[in-house]
């Protein structure tokens, strides 16, 4: 069986909302999502399914208990974990993406531990006007899938 493209991983999602847009986008645009526990709402929340809509059921969810657990499963696969960061060096345009990497995003509130970041192979950055922070996370997760299904040439299936 082919790994798939891409997938987005979330890691300890706060708002679900953001989650389940993020979801919508993984559907729509045909990659995988996964979510790294704990969540900071039940994922049977009515407002997570709601932003989800009914994309939820098209797209192909993995839920990892903690972050351990989540590195175990991409030991398993042995694929690349780039993390999107307002920390990072990088910008997310000059990165090259590539069929199997996983795309990390942080919490709303907080982004990632200093332990999770240095487990990523990559970290890539959205530029931003200063003295503004950051983009919504959903926004950012977007983006980036967005130029990386373009550079790898996957696109959804019609």
């Amino acid at each position: 069986m082919q790994a798939p493209p891409l997938t987005l991983a979330l890691y300890q999602p706060d708002i679900p909302q953001n989650c389940g847009t993020m979801l919508r986008l993984c559907a729509c645009l045909g990659i995988d999502a996964a979510i790294i526990e704990p969540a900071g709402f039940a994922v049977s929340d009515r407002a997570f399914r709601r932003a989800g809509l009914d994309y939820l059921d098209y797209v192909t969810i993995a839920r990892h208990m903690n972050f351990a657990a989540f590195l175990t499963w991409r030991k398993a696969v042995e694929r690349r974990l780039i993390l999107l960061s307002t920390k990072a060096a990088g910008d997310y345009c000059d990165f090259r993406y590539a069929p199997g990497d996983i795309l990390l995003v942080g919490r709303e509130s907080a982004g990632v531990p200093d332990e999770v970041r240095a487990m990523a192979d990559a970290a890539v950055r959205i530029p931003i006007r200063p003295p503004l922070r950051s983009l919504n996370v959903a926004v950012a997760a977007a983006m980036v899938v967005g130029e990386a299904v373009r550079q790898i040439g996957e696109r959804a299936k019609r």
